[in-house]
């Protein structure tokens, strides 16, 4: 896993745009997995500006999205299809009939999700999946405690998630109480993923899933699978950077450096905080 730490959103964007560029000009039918929220959108954005200038083609990809609310209909602008084809289709332009949201609105919820499972087994599985974090750990809508090896199912939504989500709706009531979303099982089987996270206040979030003593943050999934050993990106050899470079246990102005834990990362595991470092990730990576 390789733990990025840069100043601020318009870098991480332009960041992470680049890695899934590079796998969408290596791969123009590449399947990509697509995250809601506030944290991709550096993301797309800067994709969306490659594509106007015509130096990237995503006309070919695919896209399965992570969640959708329950309840919601698709053409109702706080759905996430509504948000998805907003935020990521229209701008990206991407084919409409490649791009797949979870339903929420079926009649048979659970026949829905196998489905969903099914078609993504179906078009040779994710090869690039972008990932944002809740303030309390949580990735797609799989809340604290979600099972390591779940598939896409309902859940229950946290009453911090409801709260945090319920400024996209009129009213506080409006906040659906249920979704349907990937499981961290159905995430991790994706080839690469790129989890982006930004601002101080998903500084405890990120910890949570980084150190050795991670147990239920489903951050933790992304560092739970062995095989391959993390490494950090360069920073700058200023006073600030020895204190990020001591996290990540490496000399400052070196290229990379050891971010050893008892368990290895994903193999393909991008993390792209930005701000300082959390004071715990000193004892996760020493």
């Amino acid at each position: 896993m390789e733990i990025i730490i840069l100043p601020d959103a318009d870098h991480v964007g332009r960041l992470a745009a680049a890695v899934i560029a590079d796998e969408v000009r290596r791969k123009p039918t590449a399947v990509l997995g697509l995250a809601t929220g506030s944290s991709p959108l550096g993301i797309y954005r800067q994709l969306a500006q490659w594509v106007e200038e015509g130096s990237l083609d995503l006309s070919h990809t695919s896209a399965f999205a992570l969640d959708e609310y329950v309840g919601i209909a698709a053409d109702r602008p706080p759905s996430y299809a509504a948000v998805i084809h907003r935020e990521v289709v229209a701008p990206l332009r991407l084919d409409p009939d490649r791009v797949q949201v979870p339903d929420g609105h079926a009649r048979d919820l659970e026949g829905a999700c196998v489905a969903y499972e099914e078609a993504i087994r179906a078009a040779g599985g994710v090869d690039i999946q972008i990932l944002g974090i809740g303030g309390n750990g949580h990735i797609g809508f799989n809340e604290p405690t979600s099972s390591f090896t779940s598939r896409t199912r309902v859940k229950t939504l946290a009453p911090e998630t409801r709260a945090d989500n319920a400024r996209f709706f009129e009213q506080d009531e409006q906040v659906p109480i249920h979704c349907v979303t990937q499981g961290l099982g159905t995430i991790m089987d994706a080839r690469r993923l790129v989890l982006v996270a930004q601002g101080a206040g998903k500084a405890d979030a990120v910890a949570a899933g980084s150190g050795p003593t991670a147990r239920t943050a489903p951050s933790a999934r992304s560092r739970a699978r062995p095989a391959a050993s993390g490494r950090a990106a360069r920073t700058a050899p200023s006073a600030r950077s020895r204190a990020r470079s001591a996290a990540y246990g490496r000399t400052p102005g070196t290229r990379t450096g050891r971010a050893a834990s008892s368990m290895a990362a994903h193999p393909q595991t991008d993390v792209v905080p930005v701000g300082r470092a959390h004071p715990t990730w000193r004892s996760c990576h020493p």
